[in-house]
């Protein structure tokens, strides 16, 4: 979903039926928790303002909803930067207008949705159809306020899991077979990177083992227990362990030189996919859509899925609907229904975001799905048994912030520029307490 970044979410830019202007404009209005038409008949107007790949639309989930609901029409957004896509929201639910019915929030910002700006949107625990024991205990903890709300309905998971080019392994002289390369970093992200070092001395010319430093960063740090809140909710980034660990560990791969050094989610990364210049990508489960989608039909058969270092979720998202919308009873219908385990099921087929539902992770269609564009690999079972396993870290109403400035300002700059780490991370430092006034 994704990062998000769907990291932020993976970013598509996919406008459709009209600009982000015009469903702003659209959207906007005021209203209560029960606002929407008496009459079940009436024509409604649904918007839907989300970033990155949620997959409704290449899963023909809309067109599905709006041939059962021949009054309801869906227009849609997508943005492809998730943190403008959150100022922006942010922005427009302190001023009660210019929303969209149904507001994706990534996960990283979900705290914050839900701490602080918790009244501002539709408790969706009371809406028909909605029972929050069908998500995964720990997705609907994250949308739930102090009071109870349930503010959002998870859309997906991100476990973890390596994506790799069997091609370019196999002309580095390093296993293929996903069950062997899964060994080369079994237990350890230090691992991932020494197996980087090994794939570099024989690399085929222009290639590097890895995409981005800032995204090896980011899987990193979903491993580990206390990331940049505590358990209390507290910004900590500075002297989180986990944060030490995954930036020392990404500064150790931009300088050994085996990351490409792009910035995810970006034109320039979308283009590297079709050329082939890295042959891993660390890859929840929501990036298996991403590298299908820009690799291409060239790259068909080429990509691989092994296990990760270590279990861990990386993303994830929620529907919500804000009581500013003009159709909240209906927005929370179409959100309703967009999440259950069924539509969940068919999303993860097209684009390969893992259910958050624990009936969606049990549909046969997820259970014992295989992916024929990376070599049949039993995604389905992969993913699935790595979401078992993991244990989310605390999450604090900042944590997107700083997640965005450490991997798009800190590591991107000692990628780029070559920047001195400690320099670099002053700079992280100095971004991050302006951001959220410290």
């Amino acid at each position: 979903m994704r990062t998000t970044s769907r990291p932020h979410r993976a970013a598509v830019l996919a406008t459709a039926v009209l600009a982000a202007s015009a469903l702003l404009l659209t959207a906007c209005s005021s209203g209560t928790d029960q606002a929407g038409s008496s009459d079940a008949n009436a024509k409604v107007t649904l918007t839907v303002g989300d970033f990155g790949t949620f997959g409704y639309k290449e899963a023909g989930l809309y067109d599905e909803y709006m041939a059962a609901h021949p009054n309801v029409t869906i227009k849609y957004d997508t943005v492809q930067d998730g943190q403008k896509y959150w100022d922006a929201l942010t922005t427009h639910l302190a001023s009660g207008s210019g929303l969209a019915d149904i507001q994706a929030v990534e996960v990283g910002y979900i705290a914050q949705a839900a701490n602080t700006l918790g009244d501002k949107f539709v408790d969706l625990g009371k809406a028909d159809g909605v029972d929050p024991a069908n998500w995964l205990g720990w997705k609907a903890k994250q949308a739930t306020t102090a009071k109870g709300a349930l503010i959002g309905l998870g859309t997906d998971i991100g476990p973890m899991a390596i994506c790799y080019r069997t091609d370019l392994f196999q002309q580095a002289g390093l296993p293929t077979d996903r069950a062997e390369v899964g060994k080369l970093w079994a237990g350890d992200w230090s691992k991932f990177v020494e197996a980087g070092r090994s794939y570099q001395s024989n690399a085929p010319a222009g290639t590097f083992f890895t995409d981005s430093a800032s995204g090896l960063f980011n899987a990193a740090l979903s491993a580990e227990p206390q990331q940049y809140s505590d358990a209390d909710g507290k910004l900590v980034y500075k002297t989180s362990p986990g944060v030490k660990k995954a930036w020392d560990l990404a500064v150790s791969a931009s300088q050994a030189k085996i990351s490409a050094g792009l910035r995810q989610f970006q034109d320039p990364w979308n283009a590297a996919f079709a050329n082939a210049k890295f042959a891993t990508v660390v890859c929840p489960s929501w990036m298996t859509g991403i590298i299908s989608k820009y690799s291409g039909d060239s790259g068909k058969g080429k990509w691989d899925v092994a296990a990760p270092p270590l279990a861990s979720n990386w993303g994830g998202a929620f529907l919500t609907v804000p009581k500013a919308g003009k159709h909240t009873k209906e927005a929370a219908a179409l959100a309703a229904w967009l999440t259950a385990p069924e539509q969940q099921a068919k999303v993860f087929t097209k684009v390969g975001n893992l259910p958050s539902t624990v009936g969606g992770l049990q549909q046969p269609a997820v259970q014992g799905a295989k992916a024929e564009y990376f070599n049949n690999a039993p995604t389905g079972q992969i993913f699935a048994t790595t979401a078992q396993t993991v244990t989310p870290a605390p999450i604090g109403e900042q944590d997107g912030n700083a997640k965005t400035i450490i991997t798009d300002n800190g590591v991107l700059d000692i990628e780029e520029h070559g920047t001195d780490p400690a320099k670099a991370w002053s700079n992280v430092t100095k971004l991050v307490d302006d951001k959220v006034g410290h």
